[in-house]
């Protein structure tokens, strides 16, 4: 009795410092994005996330998304619009795992795609770049249209390129065709789109409410 007495006040009391634990919106502004030079038909926005104490920089996560913006550009997308949010909160919150990270998104919840830029992963296996559209998050409602983006992610702009075509088109598919964006290993000599694939993104993507036509954009 007495050792039940203790597992309930110990739980109790992980239960109240959870609910203490605030998460604060630190800081939010827009990026001042250039025009893109390839034509456009249609538009994305995004929202970038990032944490106080979580290792990454608003300089490297500008310049990433810049560079992924170039190459979904080649499918007549353009990043019309890119909100960048600093958050403060716990460190649990600094890691992907599915059920902490869909009480965060709970707790703030986001206009989409929102790219996560987090200091790991903690889900097994672990990936360093994880994409979460509507077909793989029936059980993770929370998460769907996000990307997490860890510390460890390699070839940072071409790698949030592939995760947020995964996204938009709503499919866990990769490609073995040579230099193509989509193939399982990202790399600098793999940012090719087929048309087939940009045609997906941009008709799942609409069909989805994440990309629109120039004319309806609104913030």
């Amino acid at each position: 009795m007495l050792q039940m007495r203790v597992l309930f006040l110990l739980a109790l009391a992980a239960f109240s410092a959870q609910a203490q634990d605030p998460i604060t919106v630190l800081e939010r502004r827009e990026l001042a994005l250039e025009r893109n030079a390839l034509p456009s038909s249609h538009q994305l926005g995004l929202t970038l996330v990032y944490f106080k104490d979580g290792g990454w920089v608003a300089e490297t996560i500008d310049s990433a998304v810049r560079q992924s913006a170039q190459i979904l550009g080649q499918c007549g997308i353009a990043l019309a619009q890119a909100e960048l949010i600093q958050l403060s909160a716990p460190e649990r919150y600094r890691y992907y795992q599915t059920q902490v990270s869909r009480e965060l998104a709970r707790a703030v919840p986001l206009r989409k795609p929102t790219i996560y830029f987090v200091v790991d992963t903690r889900q097994r296996p672990a990936f360093d770049a994880e994409a979460i559209g509507r077909g793989n998050s029936r059980t993770r409602p929370e998460l769907a249209d996000t990307l997490w983006v860890t510390r460890g992610t390699r070839d940072l702009g071409i790698a949030i390129a592939h995760e947020l075509a995964h996204v938009l088109m709503d499919s866990g598919e990769h490609s073995e065709e040579p230099g193509n964006l989509m193939r399982e290993d990202t790399g600098p000599a793999n940012t090719n789109l087929k048309d087939a694939q940009c045609d997906r993104m941009r008709t799942t993507g609409r069909a989805n409410g994440l990309v629109t036509a120039p004319a309806s954009w609104r913030r």
